[in-house]
C-alpha cells in the first residue's frame, strides 16, 4: 500500500488553521499542522493558511521561529502552497501594515481592493486562468471559488499571476512563482472546486 502524502501545515497560532488540515486530509493527503522544523523539513510539501490582519500574521510567524522555516521550505523547491493572508504573507509588504515586511517570496505588493467595491469581498466569485497550471487541471476555465479579502496581491511580474475575478476592476487572486503557488480564495471552504485543486496540489507533491 503506497504511503500517503506528507504536507506540513505551518502552525502559528492564529485562525482556524485546522479548516486546511482537515481539507487535505479530505483529499488524501497526511496533513500535520506543525511549528517544527524538522517536520517541515521532512514533509512533501508545505501550507501556509491566514487569517485576518498582514502585520498580525507576520509577527505571529516571526515569534514561533517560522519565517527562516518557510523560506527554507520554499528553496527546497518542494511544492508549496500560500492561502489567503497566507498568500499575502508571501509578498514584499502591504499597505494593510505598510510598516510590516513579508516573506518576499513573490516580489510586488499587497493593495487595497478599490473603494468603489464593498470590501471585504466575501462572496463567490468567478475565475479567470490566465496560465495553464497544473493546479487548475480539471477545474475548467472559469471555477467558481469562496473569498473573504479586501485586498489583493499586485506582482512585479505580471506573468507570476495565475488568475484574476472581476470584483470593481481586475482583481490577482492566484499565483504562480516557481514551486510556489498561492490563493487569494480559500479553496478549503470552495466546495468541489476547492477540494479539486487541493487534490492537485497534493498531487503535484507525489510527482515531485
Amino acid at each position: 500500500m503506497t504511503s500517503r502524502l506528507r504536507v506540513a501545515v505551518l502552525d502559528y497560532g492564529i485562525g482556524n488553521l485546522r479548516s486546511a488540515q482537515k481539507a487535505l486530509e479530505r483529499v488524501g493527503a497526511d496533513a500535520v499542522l506543525t511549528s517544527s522544523a524538522a517536520e517541515v523539513g521532512a514533509a512533501d510539501a508545505v501550507v501556509l493558511p491566514g487569517v485576518g490582519a498582514f502585520g498580525a500574521c507576520m509577527n505571529a510567524l516571526r515569534a514561533v521561529g517560522l519565517e527562516d522555516v518557510a523560506h527554507n521550505a520554499v528553496v527546497s523547491k518542494k511544492p508549496f502552497l500560500g492561502i489567503c493572508v497566507g498568500m499575502q504573507m508571501l509578498f514584499d509588504s502591504s499597505e494593510e501594515d505598510a510598516g510590516v515586511s513579508g516573506l518576499g517570496i513573490i516580489p510586488g505588493s499587497v493593495q487595497w481592493l478599490p473603494e468603489t467595491v464593498q470590501r471585504p469581498q466575501m462572496q463567490w466569485n468567478q475565475l479567470t486562468i490566465t496560465n495553464n497550471d497544473h493546479l487548475f487541471d480539471g477545474l475548467g476555465h472559469h471555477p467558481w471559488m469562496y473569498f473573504v479579502h479586501s485586498l489583493h496581491g499586485v506582482p512585479i511580474n505580471s506573468s507570476d499571476t495565475a488568475a484574476t475575478v472581476q470584483y470593481g476592476c481586475t482583481v490577482n487572486v492566484a499565483f504562480r512563482r516557481d514551486n510556489v503557488f498561492a490563493t487569494q480564495f480559500h479553496p478549503e471552504k470552495s466546495a468541489e472546486s476547492g477540494l479539486k485543486l487541493l487534490a492537485n496540489f497534493v498531487q503535484q507533491a507525489g510527482a515531485s
